[in-house]
């Protein structure tokens, strides 16, 4: 409770704020202004040719890798597709199954009752399932969303590589 109090005298509740307020404030313009020169890094000379080779090689595997991940997940699509809705088939199919039974049980016996309760089982279980193969194609479409995005990324990189490769070639004197 002392250092509470010895807190407040010292630095008084509002000065704190304008100091936590001042601390976010220089934090961010540090960050910005990093990320703004990592960014912004341009091969500009003809002692920079190597380093802007090797990213350009580096930026065409990158495309090759995401290209060739990008038609797995499109050729993979269809068959989540499928399964997706036979298993919502099969669920409607088991729910009005389930229902039949129901139905059955309210008149019934005890076996017609079990009845009932297994297919009501089976029934939810489908639903799960369903449910989980949807979730699935979610996500397939979701990773070829990402991949598209990041493919077109490094396109746009390489074309500004091949602007600052023409740049420096503009630069060297014809022999």
């Amino acid at each position: 409770m002392f250092s509470t109090v010895l807190k407040h005298i010292y630095y008084p509740p509002q000065k704190n704020k304008i100091m936590k307020f001042f601390n976010y404030l220089l934090g961010t313009a540090v960050l910005l202004t990093i990320s703004m020169s990592v960014s912004a890094q341009k091969y500009k000379t003809p002692a920079d040719t190597g380093k802007l080779n090797l990213e350009y090689v580096k930026v065409q595997n990158d495309i090759a890798d995401l290209t060739s991940k990008l038609a797995t997940a499109q050729s993979e699509l269809p068959a989540l597709q499928n399964k997706s809705s036979t298993a919502g088939s099969d669920a409607q199919t088991a729910a009005a199954t389930s229902s039949n039974d129901a139905s059955k049980a309210t008149s019934g016996s005890l076996t017609d009752s079990k009845d009932a309760k297994n297919s009501a089982n089976d029934a939810y279980g489908k639903a799960k399932d369903s449910r989980t193969a949807n979730k699935n194609v979610g996500k397939q479409n979701e990773k070829i969303r990402k991949l598209t995005n990041s493919l077109k990324e490094k396109n746009q990189r390489l074309k500004d590589l091949d602007i600052m490769r023409a740049a420096i070639y503009a630069q060297i004197p014809p022999k």
